[in-house]
């Protein structure tokens, strides 16, 4: 590869790493054209992208950007497994294909800025997706509201009958 092809990869790498939720580096090693391609479509279908880059300049790159802490990873044959809009998803997919293949080794990576190993990789497999931990997070925030207004029903409900008994008590 010539300099000005080696610069424009680095280049590229940074910007991807760069925009990136969360990056996840994956050895391929014993996956055979079929599986890489089944989860190349998988990872597809949410938005995440699968590539192959060289070591040394994802090494450059790394450098470039602060993120020493993923050095190494980078050693032997590394795949990026990119994701720019949910850092959970491709987590899923790449433990559910490595469950399934036995072949695919989760490496390390990177979620918002932040490096993480491969145990913590499987970890944020488990993790809800972004939607539903909003979901969660209201529903918490809304329980307490709704046991104040049963509450505050209540006293006005006992309020309300205690009136009607003195009312009925002074009419007969």
């Amino acid at each position: 590869m010539a300099r000005p092809e080696k610069e424009a990869t680095v280049e590229e790498i940074k910007e991807k790493m760069g925009k990136a939720k969360s990056v996840i580096l994956t050895d391929y090693r014993g996956l055979n054209f079929e599986q890489i391609s089944d989860l190349r479509n998988k990872l597809r279908a949410q938005g995440v992208e699968y590539k192959v880059f060289k070591n040394t300049l994802a090494k450059l790159a790394t450098k470039e950007l602060d993120l020493t802490e993923l050095d190494p990873y980078l050693v032997g044959p590394t795949a990026m497994v990119i994701s720019y809009e949910d850092a959970t998803a491709p987590a899923k997919t790449l433990v559910d294909f490595a469950r399934v293949t036995k072949l695919l080794e989760l490496k390390g990576g990177f979620v918002e800025g932040a490096v993480i190993g491969g145990d913590s990789v499987r970890s944020l497999a488990t993790i809800p997706p972004k939607e539903i931990l909003i979901a969660m997070f209201m529903g918490g925030l809304k329980s307490p509201l709704y046991g104040l207004a049963r509450s505050l029903n209540q006293i006005t409900a006992g309020l309300a009958r205690v009136l009607n008994q003195v009312a009925q008590q002074k009419g007969a």
